[in-house]
């Protein structure tokens, strides 16, 4: 399975609760529920979240949130082979998740699936999308 996980820093003026508190609103007015049940895109059409995948990258566009990462070609099969990916937005701040500095897979692992994340977060699957026809 092609998996993508959305976090904050909690670095903001407002620290963990504040970006939480963000976060929170920015994945209400994208009609992604937190703890709900998991979205699926393809079902939804008029879901505004969105993930392009195109030369390498991943691109996850929703209202006021743009996202892009280079995928290894292990999650690249996995999209192609399923269409969609799955897309996780908690509202839990990972400070230690820092972009462009590598984490181990455990590290990962204990963040993404703890049920704190788990619970605080908005579930979704993302129909993969590209610029071919």
């Amino acid at each position: 399975m092609a998996f993508l996980l959305a976090y904050s820093l909690g670095d903001t003026e407002g620290g963990p609760e504040g970006t939480a508190e963000a976060m929170r609103a920015l994945l209400q007015d994208a009609g992604l529920p937190i703890g709900g049940p998991v979205v699926d895109g393809a079902r939804n059409p008029s879901l505004p979240v969105s993930l392009l995948v195109e030369s390498d990258q991943a691109v996850v566009t929703m209202p006021h949130l743009n996202a892009q990462c280079a995928a290894p070609p292990e999650w690249l099969a996995a999209v192609q082979q399923r269409g969609h990916a799955y897309f996780m937005a908690t509202t839990r701040a990972w400070p230690d998740g820092k972009p462009g500095e590598p984490v181990t897979e455990e590290i990962l692992s204990q963040f993404a699936g703890d049920e704190e994340t788990m619970l605080n977060a908005a579930h979704c699957l993302l129909p993969a999308r590209s610029l071919r026809g």
